[in-house]
């Protein structure tokens, strides 16, 4: 059974970083792209950044492009995103989901997601 489990949020202040981690289990993760996502309270998920199984291909949100950098490391069965530049803009919790055919930043499609990790940017 797949699972992924999310980890690296935390508080930071305005122009801070974070990393997060997502850890894929069940499965190789070479097999998977991994999308990165994040909500806030009332408002519909949103796609930050994703990386493709297969060539490394990336794709980002404008609002986080420049920023945010998604990378995987296929031996530890671990995507990243670092953060950079985090502004009032970034806090959610930020969830990674995992599927064999989907590619992109739109949510919908996506077998298996994670629990979820709060980033909260403060002043």
């Amino acid at each position: 059974q797949v699972q992924l489990v999310e980890s690296g949020g935390g508080l930071v202040q305005p122009g801070g970083r974070l990393r997060l981690s997502c850890v894929l289990s069940g499965a190789a993760l070479e097999f998977y792209a991994v999308g990165w996502f994040r909500q806030v309270p009332g408002k519909e998920r949103e796609g930050v950044a994703c990386i493709s199984s297969t060539d490394g291909r990336t794709e980002y949100s404008e609002s986080t492009k420049g920023r945010f950098t998604i990378s995987r490391d296929n031996a530890q069965n671990t995507v990243y995103l670092q953060m950079n530049s985090l502004n009032a803009e970034d806090p959610a919790v930020y969830y990674c989901a995992a599927d064999t055919f989907m590619y992109g930043i739109s949510p919908y499609g996506y077998d298996y997601w994670g629990q979820g990790s709060q980033v909260t940017v403060f002043s």
